[in-house]
């Protein structure tokens, strides 16, 4: 049975791969303009979550580690995933501690967006994270991890100079800066975030 998505018709779909993490649909369908056509979707079990932790010194936590589809070594802040229909805010929670051992009594949503939206289905929210205590990080056994301690201005420096290039980072590094600039982050937090010794 056919089904209308927007201006196109799915006529038929398949589950050709699949996984703990990802489905793989090959979908025929009917295009805007009439035509025949396939579509391939990745369908992701996980809603991505990120944390910019910020300490009462402005000093933010990166974490290093190679990245499979690249095979490149990648700095990112704290990100990971949890499962559709759990609480993101929980699961951002889990992979802070377990990514770098942080726990935060403060947390704010800041950021949620659609991370490759031409051919997956992959979201992302994001938090910011502060009043933290330190403790032990116990990352997945597939896990290989550096963390790394900078100031929040450095960071947005290794992300203006192109030393970063994931792209949640970006994103949550540059809004966080621009609302604090826009006087809408909390006080704790804020003067660190505008990063005025960045260059």
């Amino acid at each position: 049975m056919s089904r209308k998505v927007g201006p196109w018709t799915v006529k038929s779909e398949r589950t050709v791969f699949e996984n703990p993490w990802i489905a793989i649909e090959d979908q025929a369908v009917t295009r805007p303009d009439g035509s025949d056509g396939e579509y391939g979707v990745v369908r992701f079990k996980n809603i991505a979550v990120g944390v910019l932790p910020v300490s009462e010194s402005g000093d933010v936590w990166l974490v290093g580690q190679h990245r499979f589809p690249h095979d490149a070594y990648s700095w990112e802040l704290p990100e990971g995933g949890g499962p559709v229909g759990v609480d993101a805010l929980e699961s951002a929670k889990r992979e802070l501690a377990e990514e770098t051992g942080l726990t935060a009594r403060q947390w704010r949503p800041f950021l949620s967006c659609d991370l490759s939206n031409s051919v997956t289905d992959e979201r992302a929210a994001c938090f910011l994270a502060w009043d933290l205590e330190e403790g032990e990080a116990a990352p997945e056994p597939s896990e290989s991890l550096t963390i790394k301690r900078v100031k929040f201005a450095t960071l947005l420096d290794m992300v203006m100079n192109g030393d970063i290039s994931d792209s949640l980072t970006i994103l949550m590094t540059l809004k966080a800066h621009l609302l604090a600039l826009r006087g809408r982050v909390p006080t704790p937090i804020s003067d660190h975030l505008k990063a005025e010794g960045a260059r």
